[in-house]
């Protein structure tokens, strides 16, 4: 079996410098998910829905990665593109060996990439069924929304 792939598409408004720089520094600060909590992954089953589930409980912080990375650029048009990550949902639903595949990506920036990362390294899934460690390819679609 391949990896599981799961794609989703984060729209983010105009960069506010000193609010996005605190949500970035806040994604290691609160491993616990979002704000209002976490989402309890105990009940869930595990299926490419509930993974793109709690991946969108975190839209949030990714979105604050993105914008941090917009806030650096000087750029007219912000630049829109893909980061295509790769991480390993351990047996007890851990994230094991999170990484942003390069040269699948098109935004290139390595703070954004380590931003990112640093968010998949808090996430907790669904224990897998079988017990094993599964592979996840998750594409994301950064672009702005005026």
């Amino acid at each position: 079996m391949g990896p599981l792939l799961v794609a989703v598409a984060l729209l983010s408004g105009p960069p506010r410098r000193d609010a996005v720089h605190q949500l970035v520094k806040d994604v290691v600060a609160n491993p616990s998910g979002v704000e209002d909590g976490g989402l309890d992954v105990s009940h869930l089953p595990f299926t490419p829905e509930s993974i793109k589930m709690v991946v969108l409980s975190f839209q949030p912080r990714i979105q604050a990665c993105y914008e941090e990375h917009l806030a650096q650029q000087k750029h007219e048009k912000a630049p829109q593109g893909t980061v295509k990550t790769r991480f390993t949902i351990t047996a007890d639903g851990y994230v094991k060996g999170a990484k942003v595949v390069k040269t699948a990506s098109s935004l290139k920036d390595a703070h954004l990439h380590d931003c990112v990362v640093a968010v998949l390294s808090t996430m907790e899934f669904p224990k897998p069924p079988n017990g094993k460690p599964q592979l996840i390819e998750f594409p994301f679609n950064l672009k702005v929304q005026r």
